[in-house]
């Protein structure tokens, strides 16, 4: 079940994100209200999700796969562009949640 929680923080925090994109700076209502029910949802199950795990891993884990999820669909969705840095960058950013994740106790 802690699992869920922390699965349900990262989709309601990319739910958010992508909110934000499609609000075209806050110029579409129906988006724009939706980035505050999405980051409000995000943030409870990221709070329930504090009760199981050591912080430091929550939050990486929550921004790291999140900002993964993030940029694929960046990628696919929103036609951005490719380059090595940014696929370096990204492989980093996962190997630093796993290496927090293997060194916490939970």
């Amino acid at each position: 079940m802690k699992w869920v929680l922390l699965i349900l923080a990262i989709l309601f925090e990319v739910a958010g994100t992508i909110m934000m994109k499609l609000s075209e700076g806050f110029t579409k209502p129906f988006y724009s209200i939706a980035i505050f029910i999405s980051y409000i949802g995000s943030l409870a199950f990221l709070t329930l999700t504090l009760k199981f795990f050591d912080i430091s891993v929550v939050y990486a884990v929550w921004s790291g796969v999140g900002m993964a999820v993030i940029s694929i669909i960046g990628l696919i969705y929103f036609g951005e562009k490719n380059d090595i840095v940014k696929l370096i960058s990204l492989i980093l950013v996962i190997l630093g949640v796993v290496g927090l994740n293997m060194t916490s106790k939970h």
